[in-house]
């Protein structure tokens, strides 16, 4: 494992255990790693309310600053019904109940065995 590998592995590692002690629901971890240039993981979670949508946010931030020494850029956080991070390795959405079932993002980038993108049912060609 590169020294780049394991960064982006440590970040993962400290991101996920962020998100299961601020007990964010529905953890879902997407790899991008040679399928997508934006990141090598895309992590999806609920939070059920924007207080904890937007604590969880604020965790990961001050983790990953405190940590390893990154920044993150942090988007939504004053409504936080969606909050996007993005600590450039790994991209991570926060969301409540509903905005999370409207948008449908795990559907959007599922990929099959052979790494090809999947698109969701009800999506337009």
């Amino acid at each position: 494992m590169t020294d780049v590998d394991a960064n982006v592995e440590a970040l993962r590692a400290l991101i996920q255990q962020c998100l299961e002690d601020g007990q964010a629901e529905d953890i879902v971890e997407i790899p991008l790693a040679g399928k997508s240039a934006i990141a090598d993981y895309m992590m999806i979670a609920t939070g059920r309310s924007t207080r904890q949508v937007a604590a969880l946010a604020q965790r990961i931030e001050a983790e990953c600053k405190q940590k390893l020494g990154r920044s993150v850029r942090i988007e939504g956080l004053a409504s936080a019904d969606w909050v996007l991070i993005d600590a450039k390795d790994v991209i991570v959405h926060l969301f409540r109940p509903e905005v999370r079932q409207f948008y449908a993002l795990e559907k959007m980038w599922a990929f099959d065995s052979d790494g090809v993108p999947q698109r969701a049912p009800d999506a337009a060609p």
